[in-house]
């Protein structure tokens, strides 16, 4: 989509950030690559809801927090950011909105923000949704689809939304209409601002890595490699080194919660 473009010398700069190479053609294994290279690299985080930083969901400013600032996002930045990459590299990218399931229900409509891509046949990338699929899934396919991340399952309801399963688990109902950025500006303030939401309430910073996962939570550090999970509390003072060494990311304060 064209709301989604940047610049090809941007692109080259998020190619750098996330240590791949511009493809030779836009094609399943190239975005298979890409996918996990971006999972490995940019951290899923919403330490900018902390920091009173602004969030502004366009194509320029979404990538040059990736590539500039060398910082993360939640799903409306990271999606869309790399929606802009996929995009400029020659993929058919829509984007997706999404309800994510929780308490016992799906949230509302714009909760997380997906893509489609068309290679031409068409993939579920998802680069910010944290713990989820390290390879994109493909979005025609209706039995299970094992992934590094689990065994998924994308099932189609009556009204012809997609719902997506993890181990049996559902993890968020997808509307198949294409969006445009500015659709998910009004959820994406919800989540900033709402004394309800999970991010304006919490603390993450999370990172795929070459065996398992690295996650801070507020001040503990979850370290997962081949499914054996270990938990550090972190000092205060370790918290920003913490930050740079495991996530790359150079803060110059700690993010802290309301009223902390």
């Amino acid at each position: 989509m064209s709301e989604t473009r940047i610049d090809a010398s941007s692109a080259d700069a998020y190619l750098d950030r996330i240590g791949a190479t511009r493809p030779s053609r836009p094609d399943a294994d190239a975005l298979r690559e890409l996918h996990q290279r971006h999972l490995r690299s940019v951290p899923f985080e919403n330490l900018s809801i902390h920091l009173g930083e602004d969030i502004v969901l366009e194509p320029k400013a979404l990538v040059e927090k990736v590539t500039v600032a060398r910082r993360g996002g939640f799903c409306y930045e990271l999606n869309g950011a790399f929606a802009a990459l996929l995009s400029e590299l020659g993929y058919p990218v829509s984007l997706l909105s999404a309800r994510v399931f929780q308490n016992g229900g799906y949230g509302p409509p714009f909760d997380h923000l997906a893509l489609r891509v068309d290679t031409p046949e068409p993939w579920l990338v998802d680069v910010g949704f944290g713990r989820h699929t390290e390879f994109p899934l493909r979005l025609d396919r209706r039995d299970d689809q094992a992934d590094p991340g689990g065994v998924f399952r994308i099932t189609e309801t009556a009204a012809g939304d997609l719902d997506v399963y993890r181990d049996g688990e559902p993890q968020y109902r997808l509307e198949q209409r294409p969006r445009v950025l500015a659709d998910f500006e009004p959820t994406c303030w919800w989540q900033r601002t709402s004394p309800k939401s999970h991010f304006s309430r919490s603390l993450v910073c999370s990172r795929l890595t070459e065996h398992g996962r690295i996650t801070l939570s507020g001040r503990t550090l979850v370290t997962t490699v081949a499914g054996e999970r270990q938990e550090e509390e972190l000092a205060e003072a370790a918290l920003l080194a913490a930050y740079r060494d495991h996530f790359g990311l150079a803060l110059d304060r700690i993010p802290t919660l309301p009223g902390q």
